[in-house]
């Protein structure tokens, strides 16, 4: 089982008392990005390229309580920028734990090693590790040698330590069906982390790379090619069927990013951390002043070459609750 048995339980609760008051919109996971700063420059991303006034930005330990506890979602990704960068990283995942909030703390490792004891090993902690391929692939996604080795021995003393270790990979136009059944092997059989986040990388309009970035086409065919023989049934992907069958092309789904809202150095991102149209001062104005229909394939230049899970993993986890046999089916598969 990839996903802990306490926090199954505790977001399908949650799920279903939204779904028993009758709400519409509400968030699943907060994407909580307390500084923008990085240690590394990586050609795919979108975030460091600000002026140096924001990027010596940083949220304090209260107002990332503060979003939590104004969203009330049940899970919170911690991403940035490098979150280990931030002097006040341990006080802001402690509170967050106290809330029996889930909290995975999205890093490139470089910090890992070093930070570990400012942290403990619990139910409502993992660590999130961005691992993009194995060792030459990943190296050339992050733009520095060396860093798929320490991440990988970041992963292997977390876990030898009782953490609970998490990867997330995002794929580009170099990967291809091959490629992403050996770094999923590895990861799952190898390096035995609990569970995988994948996705297809998202074109920020920032990014030093452009020319990397897969369409839907491309999405679907490699990964139909990827899972066509049954392996994703053993990776411990955390992810609902339904989604992986959206990135296989077996479905198509509408985005609902108002499921994963951004709370960054700016604010409440507008529509989600993907993609940048404005910010405001609360969530309860994210909802009402965001024209959700304006975005997603089909709505959206900005959104058309766009499957990544911000948008549609929480419309797959909807659908999921709305089906027996769907639920039946992430059930079993989770």
């Amino acid at each position: 089982m990839s996903i802990p048995l306490r926090q199954k339980m505790k977001v399908g609760g949650y799920l279903m008392s939204q779904k028993v008051r009758g709400v519409k919109q509400f968030p699943l996971v907060l994407q909580l990005e307390p500084l923008y700063q990085c240690n590394l420059e990586c050609v795919g991303c979108g975030k460091i390229q600000h002026p140096d006034d924001i990027l010596r930005r940083r949220l304090t330990v209260q107002q990332c309580i503060d979003a939590i506890e104004e969203c009330g979602a049940p899970v919170v990704s911690i991403a940035g920028g490098e979150p280990l960068i931030h002097k006040e990283i341990d006080q802001i995942v402690a509170a967050l734990v106290e809330r029996k909030k889930f909290v995975y703390l999205c890093s490139n490792a470089i910090l890992m090693e070093r930070k570990l004891d400012q942290f403990k090993p619990g139910p409502y902690f993992a660590w999130s590790v961005h691992i993009d391929g194995l060792r030459d692939r990943h190296d050339e996604s992050v733009s520095r040698k060396g860093i798929f080795d320490k991440a990988v021995a970041a992963v292997r003393e977390a876990k030898q330590r009782g953490f609970r270790v998490t990867t997330n990979t995002t794929f580009f136009t170099q990967d291809d069906a091959r490629s992403i059944r050996e770094v999923l092997d590895f990861l799952n059989d190898d390096l035995e982390v609990d569970n995988m986040q994948i996705s297809p990388a998202y074109a920020y309009e920032k990014a030093p790379d452009q020319e990397h970035f897969m369409g839907p086409d491309r999405t679907r065919a490699i990964f139909k090619e990827a899972f066509a023989d049954g392996r994703r049934k053993k990776w411990r992907l955390n992810h609902s069927p339904m989604f992986l069958d959206f990135l296989e092309g077996k479905v198509d789904l509408a985005c609902t990013a108002w499921g994963i809202p951004c709370y960054s150095v700016f604010g409440w991102q507008k529509p989600c951390y993907l993609l940048a149209d404005g910010y405001v001062g609360s969530y309860k104005e994210l909802l009402e002043t965001t024209d959700w229909s304006q975005y997603g394939r089909g709505n959206n230049p900005k959104c058309s070459n766009c499957m990544a899970h911000v948008g549609y993993e929480p419309t797959a986890v909807m659908k999921t609750l709305g089906s027996v046999r769907e639920s039946i089916r992430g059930a079993l598969a989770s």
